[in-house]
Formats: C-alpha cells, sequence, structure tokens
C-alpha cells in the first residue's frame, strides 16, 4: 500500500448496522448487509488483491484478480461482486487462488511494458504491486505476437498524459468519467482483443467533451494516465491536508510533495464537500502560486503615476499607518476604510474588520461578498432567521425534485454538479430556471423535466406564480405551515392574487403559463424537493425580494428541515460564505449581529478595549460616491480586484484616483493596483494557516504547504498596521483568531483548531447544544423561532431594453476560469477559454451582420467594450451573454449602477446595450472601433 493512497476497501460502504456475521481466513468479521465479501474482508485486516475494483466506484468484476473461494459453493467467484451472507466462510488464500491469480497477472503482463524502474509511476502503480501480492516471479509470453506496446501517447491534455500502451482495459477511468464525474467522455472501444479506452468519438484528450476533472487520472491504477507533474518532477514523497481556494464548494485536498516542491493535488476521499472529487480547478490550476507574476516584496510610490519602488517590510508598514493617521487627522475618523476578501481565511478577514473597528475607529468596512450573495443573507434572515443556506451538500441525494435558479453549477460548482447529477440519474426531477440553456438542461444521461427560460431580471415573477400554484390549486402542507410559520394569512392572500398568477405573468417573464404550472406542481407534490440557487437570483435590483420568495414556496410546500429539501446558495467563492460570518459587513459584527445592539457591542468592546460606533458604516458604492465627493479619502483593499469586478468601472476607477491613498494586498499587481500608492504581497493558499467555510457552512481547514514566500502570513501585517497606528493587536498564531472568533459568535463558540483536526470539518452552528456541528438547519424549528411569511412584490427593474439598447446583457462564468482570472489566466486553464466571448442568438447576430468570430463591440449607457461573438442558441432572442475574467475585455465596464434593494448588491445580470461589427483594425491583437452604422432592434 503506497503511502500516496488512501486505505481502499474495494467497494462501496453500504448503509446500516453491522447485522451481518461471515467468517473469512477464520476471523469473523460484522459488517452492513449488501457488504461486498472484498470490503468485508479488508474491514477485518486482510487485503485480497484487485485491479479494476475501486471503493468509490461500483463493483465491476472484470480483472478476475479478485477470485475467492466460499465453502458450499462451487467455483472461484469475484469477491467484488459478491455480497456477504449469514454464515457465509470465505478462503481469500489457497494454492488453487494462488495459480489462477498469477496466470491472469501474468496476461496482464504479456501485453504491458516491462519498465517499472524508469515508469513515472514507479511506486505508486497498483499493476507492480499486485504482481508483488500474487507473488509472479516470471512471464512466460513473450512479446513477439500481436500487442499495444506501440500505441501513440496522447499527450493533449496539459495536465495529464494518456499512454494506451500501459492500460490494462480495466475500465476504472471510464466508469470514473460515468459514475463520479457524470461527463461520459470516455467509453471502451471495440471487444476483446481490440478493446481500448476512447475520449469521445476516438478524439485527442483536449478535443473531446473531457473537463479535466482528473477524476480518471486518480483511478487509473497504472501510468496510464498520469499527471505531467509527476512525470516532470517525479513521484512525491510527503502530504499535507488542505482545502480548496477556488469556488464555494470547499473541496479537501491532499497536496503531495517532493521536497518543497508541489507536485500534485489530489482529491480527499473524506473530504466532507466532495469525498473524493475534484475540478481541473482545484485538481490542476496550482500553478498561479509560483508564477513570475507574483509580487513578493512590499512597493510603494508616492503617486499612482510613479513607478513602484520596493522597500522592506517596515517602510511599508510604516507608509500605510502613517498615511491613515494624517488622513484622519485632516478628515476626520470615518475617512477610511476597509474591504475583506472573500478568498482569504477566516481568520485573515476577521482582523480586518477588527483593524477597521478598532484601529481606525469605524464602521467602514465591506466584503466582495456583498456584490455577490448579500441578498442571500438579508433575505434568509428575514424569513429562516439564519444568513445562510439550509442543507449540506449530501442532503442533493435525497432530493426527489431539484429546482436550480439562476445558477449553472456545471461551470460554477462543478463538484456539486456532479453530485446533483448522480442523483438526477438516479431518477430524481431536475426544473432550470434560467435565461440561458445551460449545461444542465440537457446533458448526457440528464435533461431538464421543466427548464423555465424567463426573461432576465423577472425572477420574483416567476416564484410567484409558482407559490401562486400552490396556494391557489391547494398544494399547501398546512402542518408545516400551522405549527411551524408566522404571518401565513397575509401572504396567502397576497400571493393569491390574479396579478401573481401564470397567466398574468406569462407576458412579463415569458415563461409559458402551463410550463411554469406543471413546474410549481411537481415542486409541491414531491416527497423532497430542493431548491439550488447562484448569482443570477442575488445579482439583480430585487434578489434580496427573491431569496424571500424562494423561501416562502420551501415554507409553503415544508421542504425545510430535512435531507433532501431546502433553500441553498451555491457561493461564487471559496470564503464567500466566511467573509459574511466574520463580520464584514458596515452593519454587522460576526455572526450576524447588528452594531446597534448594545450586548453585541459591550462583547467585542469588553475584549477589544475599544468603544465601537452603534451606526452601520459605509458600503463599498457609499465610499466611492463618498470619495468623489472628498469625504472618504483612504481604502485597504485585503485580495481584491474592485476595478474589474465592481460595476461601473469608469465610477471605480474616478473613485480610487481620487483617493490620497489605496493600499492593496494581493498576490499580483491587478487592476485596482494601478491605483494605489502601496501594495502589500500577500500569501496564496498553499502558504495560509487558518478556515475557510464553504457555501454549505463546512468549516475545513488551510493548512501551509509551504512557508509565505513573502515573509510574512497576512495576519501578521495587518496587525502590524494596527500596532503602528496604536492599537495593540497581536497573535502567535492562527489558531489564537480563532479562539476570539468562537468567544464572539455564537454559531462558532465550539470550534477549534483542535477540533478541526480531529474531525476534520464541522458546520456551523458548532456550539454546546451542536459540538459536532449541523448539517442541515431548522430541522425542529427555525432559528428566529416561526418562519416568517414575507410579500415579495415583483418591482420590474429600472433597467431596460431601448431603440439604442434594445439587448440585455447577462454575465456568468466558465468552467476553467475563475472570477476575475488573476489566479486561473496564470495556468494552462487558458488553453480552454483565452479570452472573454459574446454569446448572442442566431437571429440578433443576423440582423446586426454579424458572423461566428467577429470581433464586436458591446455597449452600454455607462461604457463600451470589444470581445469576440459566438452564435448560439443558447440564448433567448434578445439576450446576450459574457463572462469576466479578462480584465482585456473588462465586461463590468457596461454594467450598470443598478442594485438591489435592501443590500445595494449590483444588478449585474441586467444591463440595456448594444452590440454592433468592429471595424478591422488590429490594435496589439484585437480590433477595435465601430462601425459607422449600428443596428437597432425595436
Amino acid at each position: 500500500m503506497s503511502l500516496l493512497r488512501e486505505t481502499d476497501f474495494g467497494t462501496p460502504a453500504r448503509p446500516g448496522p453491522a447485522s451481518v456475521s461471515v467468517e473469512i481466513d477464520g476471523i469473523e468479521v460484522r459488517v452492513p448487509e449488501g457488504t461486498s465479501v472484498m470490503r468485508a474482508a479488508a474491514t477485518g485486516g486482510t487485503g485480497i488483491p484487485k485491479l479494476c475494483a475501486t471503493d468509490r466506484l461500483d463493483a465491476f468484476g472484470s480483472c478476475r484478480l479478485c477470485l475467492v473461494e466460499i465453502e458450499g459453493r462451487p467455483g472461484t467467484p469475484a469477491s467484488c461482486t459478491t455480497p456477504v451472507a449469514e454464515g457465509m466462510k470465505v478462503r481469500t488464500q489457497t494454492g488453487r487462488l494462488a495459480k489462477l491469480r498469477q496466470g491472469v497477472m501474468e496476461l496482464y503482463l504479456s501485453d504491458h511494458p516491462l519498465d517499472c524502474l524508469t515508469c513515472s509511476a514507479n511506486g505508486d502503480c497498483e499493476l507492480q504491486d499486485m504482481s508483488g501480492v500474487v507473488g509472479l516471479r516470471q512471464v512466460r509470453y513473450g512479446y513477439e505476437g500481436e500487442n499495444h506496446l506501440s500505441s501513440e501517447a496522447d499527450r493533449s491534455n496539459p495536465y495529464f498524459d494518456f499512454d494506451p500502451s500501459k492500460c490494462i482495459a480495466c475500465s476504472r477511468c471510464v466508469r470514473a468519467c460515468g459514475e463520479i464525474q457524470g461527463t461520459f467522455a470516455l467509453t471502451i472501444e471495440g471487444r476483446g482483443f481490440a478493446s481500448k479506452v476512447s475520449a469521445g468519438a476516438g478524439e485527442r484528450f483536449l478535443d473531446s467533451e473531457c473537463v479535466s476533472c482528473g477524476a480518471c487520472v486518480q483511478a487509473c491504477p497504472t501510468a496510464t494516465l498520469q499527471e505531467k507533474s509527476v512525470v516532470e518532477l517525479g513521484m512525491p514523497t510527503r502530504s499535507v491536508r488542505t482545502t480548496c481556494a477556488y469556488c464555494g464548494v470547499g473541496c479537501s485536498f491532499t497536496a503531495q510533495l517532493r521536497g518543497d516542491e508541489l507536485v500534485r493535488m489530489v482529491p480527499a476521499g473524506d473530504g466532507g464537500a466532495n469525498e473524493g472529487h475534484s475540478c481541473v480547478k482545484g485538481r490542476f490550476a496550482f500553478g498561479y502560486a509560483t508564477h513570475p507574476d507574483r509580487v513578493l516584496t512590499p512597493m510603494v510610490r508616492e503617486r499612482i503615476t510613479d513607478d513602484w519602488r520596493p522597500v522592506d517590510w517596515d517602510t511599508a508598514i510604516r507608509t500605510v499607518a502613517d498615511g491613515f493617521r494624517a488622513i484622519q487627522a485632516a478628515h476626520g475618523a470615518g475617512a477610511i476604510g476597509g474591504i475583506t476578501s472573500s478568498r482569504c481565511t477566516n481568520e485573515e478577514v476577521y482582523v480586518v474588520q477588527k483593524l477597521v473597528r478598532a484601529a481606525f475607529g469605524n464602521n467602514n468596512v465591506d466584503t466582495c461578498a456583498r456584490v455577490c450573495h448579500s441578498p442571500t443573507g438579508y433575505g434568509l434572515k428575514q424569513t429562516f432567521g439564519t444568513s445562510a443556506g439550509t442543507q449540506d451538500f449530501r442532503s442533493v441525494g435525497d432530493a426527489d425534485v431539484i429546482v436550480v435558479i439562476g445558477a449553472n453549477p456545471t461551470d460554477g460548482h462543478p463538484v456539486f454538479a456532479s453530485r446533483m447529477k448522480r442523483r438526477i440519474r438516479e431518477g430524481a426531477r431536475l426544473v432550470v430556471i434560467d435565461p440561458r440553456r445551460v449545461d444542465l438542461v440537457r446533458s448526457p444521461h440528464v435533461e431538464a423535466a421543466h427548464h423555465l427560460q424567463l426573461r432576465p431580471g423577472t425572477n420574483v415573477a416567476v416564484i410567484n406564480a409558482m407559490a401562486h400554484v400552490v396556494v391557489t390549486e391547494d398544494l399547501v402542507d398546512r402542518s408545516f405551515v400551522d405549527s411551524r410559520c408566522e404571518d401565513f394569512a397575509e401572504w396567502a392572500e397576497f400571493i393569491a392574487r390574479e396579478e401573481n398568477s401564470p397567466e398574468a405573468t406569462e407576458e412579463i417573464t415569458g415563461v409559458p403559463a402551463a410550463e411554469l404550472r406543471a413546474a410549481a406542481r411537481l415542486y409541491a407534490a414531491a416527497g423532497n424537493s430542493a431548491i439550488y440557487y447562484g448569482l443570477g437570483v442575488t445579482e439583480h435590483s430585487q434578489g434580496s425580494s427573491m431569496v424571500m420568495g424562494m423561501a416562502n414556496l420551501a415554507m409553503v410546500t415544508g421542504n425545510i428541515g430535512r435531507a433532501g429539501v431546502g433553500v441553498n446558495p451555491l457561493r461564487g467563492q471559496n470564503n464567500v460564505q466566511g467573509s459574511c460570518d466574520m463580520g464584514s459587513f458596515p452593519h454587522e459584527l460576526s455572526g450576524y449581529r447588528h452594531v446597534s445592539d448594545d450586548a453585541v457591542r459591550e462583547v467585542f468592546e469588553t475584549l477589544w478595549d475599544r468603544p465601537i460606533l452603534p451606526d452601520p458604516g459605509l458600503r463599498i458604492p457609499n465610499m466611492f460616491d463618498a470619495a468623489l465627493d472628498g469625504t472618504f479619502r483612504g481604502l485597504f483593499v485585503q485580495g481584491e480586484d474592485l476595478a474589474q469586478s465592481d460595476p461601473n468601472t469608469r465610477h471605480v476607477t474616478a473613485a480610487l484616483e481620487a483617493m490620497d491613498l489605496v493600499v492593496v494586498q494581493d498576490l499580483f499587481l491587478n487592476e485596482t493596483a494601478k491605483y494605489a500608492r502601496v501594495f502589500l504581497p500577500g500569501t496564496s493558499f498553499l502558504e495560509k494557516d487558518g478556515t475557510f467555510t464553504n457555501a454549505e457552512r463546512r468549516i475545513n481547514r488551510v493548512r501551509p504547504i509551504f512557508r509565505p514566500k513573502t515573509g510574512r502570513h497576512e495576519w501578521q501585517i495587518v496587525c502590524e498596521i494596527a500596532q503602528a497606528m496604536g492599537y495593540d493587536m497581536s497573535y502567535a498564531h492562527p489558531r489564537e483568531i480563532m479562539d476570539e472568533i468562537a468567544a464572539v459568535t455564537p454559531t462558532f463558540a465550539g470550534v477549534s483548531f483542535a477540533k478541526l483536526d480531529e474531525l476534520g470539518s464541522v458546520q456551523w452552528p458548532c456550539n454546546d447544544a451542536a459540538p459536532t456541528g449541523t448539517p442541515i438547519m431548522h430541522v425542529d424549528g427555525f432559528v428566529r423561532g416561526k418562519g416568517r411569511f414575507v410579500p415579495t412584490p415583483y418591482v420590474p427593474t429600472k433597467e431596460r431594453s431601448t431603440r439604442r439598447f434594445p439587448l440585455i446583457l447577462t454575465t456568468g462564468r466558465i468552467l476553467s476560469q475563475y472570477n476575475v482570472g488573476a489566479q486561473t489566466r496564470r495556468t494552462h486553464n487558458v488553453v480552454w477559454h483565452p479570452e472573454d466571448l459574446l454569446e448572442i442568438h442566431p437571429y440578433d447576430a443576423d440582423v446586426r451582420g454579424i458572423t461566428e468570430g467577429d470581433m464586436v463591440v458591446l455597449a452600454s449607457r455607462v461604457g463600451e467594450t470589444t470581445l469576440r461573438a459566438t452564435i448560439t442558441d443558447r440564448m433567448p432572442i434578445g439576450v446576450v451573454y459574457t463572462t469576466f475574467h479578462h480584465p482585456v475585455t473588462g465586461a463590468n465596464v457596461v454594467t450598470t449602477e443598478n442594485s438591489d434593494w435592501a443590500t445595494n448588491c449590483p444588478e449585474y445580470k441586467v444591463t440595456a446595450v448594444q452590440v454592433s461589427v468592429c471595424r478591422r483594425v488590429a490594435d496589439g491583437g484585437r480590433t477595435t472601433g465601430r462601425t459607422d452604422v449600428a443596428v437597432g432592434v425595436e
């Protein structure tokens, strides 16, 4: 057993008590009913040779190595496909079995290169291991006959090679692609001796439907599928358990190293969020951490037009502290503020908001999480009493109906999407509510029962219409509503109004009334119905209303408080949930407690020995407006690129330029750093020590693989700034920061590094009432007591299409890229997405004279940008779509200042635009300029 591999029991575990007793080689073992003989043996400490079997895949029974003898039964059945029975007696080692296994192994090796000593998988090859286990000492068959040894390797994928000469046709890669990933990109082509693994229809891996999740590589028992990094650097020799720093799924990984070089990231089989799966970003796209673009030394400059000047840490910290104090002396304590990052650890975020409140002396702290998911916090707190999703990810395995609203999980949250697709293949029904035909609408072995292709900005009308069907057709779960909810009568009167009927809303939403009624009935009538949603819900002017609308729908049908149900946000970045939990909003301290609460403030004031203002501070848009007014002059930006990610880029950059001192803490010189006077280099997740909190409230440890390449941890830098400004803030280790978080935050009261090391992870609330965490919320009652129904009238967005701007732009993400692309653009992921593209319907393209691949101008009332068009009927007529991963495109140049009525979350998903063909003039590899005549569509 390699030290690099986790224990593999051969077949998946079966649920239930250990009720069946079997005897294996004279040893009694008790296991759950349905357990395979192979797993039972492994449970008792007896390993049975195997090649095609792994506990991450269903038993297959093809390799014939795992043969056993069972008393009273003829033959030698495969232990992987044979379930245990009460009183069964099994022998795993006999002379007969040894000869059979040696014969099988000899046949495998007769068509396999015998280059173990020079093979990249030497020491981590199951074929090599099993040859030793079965005692094979020689191969009698030569290579004179037909074989596969000259098969050409496929090296097209940037992260792994496929060498068919080493393939044993065990089908593990094929089954992993189907059973774990759900892409079905691989197949076994041909029969008998001609059998071989094929990507797609005989395509190269890079050209196929393969999404490079790495499941096939991890499943392969030989060097047939091997990471290029292993080939180049050699087999790793040590490992560290940590957490992925990309999306909100929060996958657990084992970082495997050779010396101080990271060789590969392997998904942890016992990871609470991912259970051994991964995506292309977490599995392979870690190279940015050592990219030459990384800045490792602090830099300062007098003016933003000057060149950067490297300085030591003491000089940089003194410059920041002196600059902020000078601004406050001239313009008042409220003239500076800070912004926390959803990519940093909970501990790093906590000290930044503490810096602002205790050292700056104000509540001017905000977070990028507000520009994506603040309506989640507001809406769920109003209805359920807590600002987070209700379920763990495993819960989807119990759902009968899954509703996906404004999310594209296969691109944005691929590991969760694989889990969801598995449940749909098992029989769950799917409803997709999205203007765009995302992959989930139809993909291999998955098809939505209903696709409600609504017009952008009409989410609330759709959710109200679904609730209208439930109430008017008497599909209400009366017992749940009567016992666990309040304000139902008022809400029911509102929702039953004719204005909320599917027929009345059809003209607004574009969703046929009959289709909507069918989807609503499906949701209401199922045993367990679950809602999963993304930024297509929250990034609207009515985002908070929509979140409350979804909560209303879940409550009225009783779909809260058990496995398989709930209202579940799919968070965009790795620590969006955590950055909100830590008190990053100007009106809330950690745990979502308002600054106006005297008792709450007293807890912090006693511990911090500083007064905390009872009035909320400035949100990010307020900071920008105040900067242009001259009253807000200094900003500390932790790990965010506001100039690329925030809406109305011209407004953002004008505000940044107007400030006296912008301090950026990040890995790379980003767009925001163009307006900074101090740059403080940050640490990658491979250097961080702390915790992330994922979308299911799971708190995971992040452990350092290397020492900080900058010489400082980010939390240390923030503490030193506070010290230099006259406030004593210091910690010996991030565990002390978590201890403080636990002391002041009721939902984290039971959290500590020691507990996380012991349990692996916990989901908050974690306290005396739930010492090991809370996978499912609101089981016996809501956090606020009773669930509250809130009327959610549909209010049309102010952003409308016009004769000048007749199309509606909506935005999103793509699988291979992440957020503003600062990390993924510095990896081989650019192979799949080298530029942002504008998706446009064939009709809209035709009337504008746009052909596939044309460079086009995308213009709104606030700005314009240039990008390449791709024509697709994934988009409805009148709607265009693009991603925002490349700063050269700068999609947010065109997005407006419209925002959610309750939280100021920007309305990224609805922007009136025009699209026109560029002149064919080259400029640095991109074409610029607009056609003289723009085509308008009424």
